[in-house]
């Protein structure tokens, strides 16, 4: 009998991945995401004010915006791509930066176009009017471009 259980293989270990588990709202990799991808707009939100304090007396106000606009547009897509969507690899990483400049011309398009409006309808807008105008269409175009960079752009990590 003992040289049956010598020769039977001991039981297979349960090997469990250190895979983490959420709790409640965070269980949903979509409120994940949008906590994350808040926090970068948030740093890039930051940078891009600093940039363009610093550029602006040397170069102008246009020029100054547009280069702070562009440079944060890099570093905003590189940093979802890596923090919000979790993708590491370095394939199509620029496709995925030319597309991030894509998404960043149409939330142009959105505050831009607001601001068109409200000058239409308003010429003689007051710089108070303008800014209102440009935060709420500035949220309309956060939104647009959170969808865009998760369905498509990083679709292939909707989930993660």
């Amino acid at each position: 009998m003992d040289s049956q259980l010598a020769q039977q293989p001991p039981p297979a270990a349960v090997v469990r991945s250190p895979a983490r588990r959420h709790r409640g709202i965070l269980r949903y990799p979509l409120v994940r995401q949008l906590i994350r991808f808040t926090g970068v707009g948030i740093v890039c939100t930051v940078t891009s004010l600093a940039l363009y304090a610093f550029l602006r007396p040397w170069i102008g106000a246009q020029p100054a915006n547009a280069a702070a606009l562009i440079l944060t547009s890099l570093m905003n897509t590189a940093l979802n791509r890596r923090l919000t969507f979790k993708i590491t690899e370095r394939r199509r990483m620029k496709r995925d930066h030319l597309n991030g400049l894509i998404v960043i011309l149409v939330a142009l398009l959105i505050t831009g176009g607001s601001l068109a409006i409200l000058h239409w309808f308003n010429p003689d807008a007051t710089v108070a009017d303008e800014l209102w105008t440009t935060t709420l269409s500035g949220f309309v175009a956060t939104a647009v471009r959170f969808t865009m960079l998760r369905h498509w752009i990083f679709r292939r990590a909707r989930h993660r």
